[in-house]
């Protein structure tokens, strides 16, 4: 008998849903994983919006303006699976495709065939800006939650962002004669 109920119970916890025990609780995970998914969606927005600039650079200051992106697009792309990590962590459950993605994200895409360099620089200045503002959001609402964790984590990508727009900011000054 006790064989049969092991083996129920193994049958049991392989269909359950994925649940992460945490002391949160489930409003809490659910409070996580909805705000954590917006900022997900909108670092991913953002790094393939950087690779993009990345990818189509031209003018004078080429050199230093891709080797600017590919540093700003490798930190955005570290942030994705720490980010998703603690909305599993938290026992929340994160976003599954790009469809998700692009349901949810708050980043404007740019598909124009052509954008000027300064362009580029000044609309990943902006929407670093945004991703600051948002992370800030997210911060209050993690904070009246108690997931220190992943507000400690918050306060870090915010200096990030706050770090990348002050880089495209001088980047596209122009020089005074």
């Amino acid at each position: 008998m006790d064989e049969a109920i092991t083996k129920n119970d193994l049958k049991r916890r392989r269909q359950a849903p994925l649940i992460t025990p945490t002391d949160l609780g489930p409003a809490a995970a659910q409070s996580i994983a909805g705000s954590m998914n917006a900022i997900l969606a909108d670092v991913f927005a953002l790094y393939l919006k950087t690779m993009n600039f990345h990818w189509h650079m031209s003018g004078p200051h080429f050199r230093d303006y891709h080797l600017l992106l590919d540093e700003q697009a490798d930190q955005l792309y570290a942030m994705t699976d720490s980010i998703a990590e603690r909305i599993r962590t938290t026992g929340g459950s994160t976003l599954r495709s790009i469809g998700h993605i692009a349901r949810t994200q708050r980043i404007l895409d740019n598909d124009a065939d052509y954008v000027d360099p300064l362009d580029m620089l000044a609309e990943l200045r902006e929407d670093n800006a945004a991703l600051t503002g948002r992370l800030r959001e997210a911060h209050e609402i993690i904070d009246e939650l108690r997931d220190i964790a992943t507000a400690s984590l918050i306060e870090n990508w915010i200096d990030e962002a706050e770090r990348r727009s002050w880089f495209l900011f001088e980047s596209s000054r122009r020089g005074t004669t």
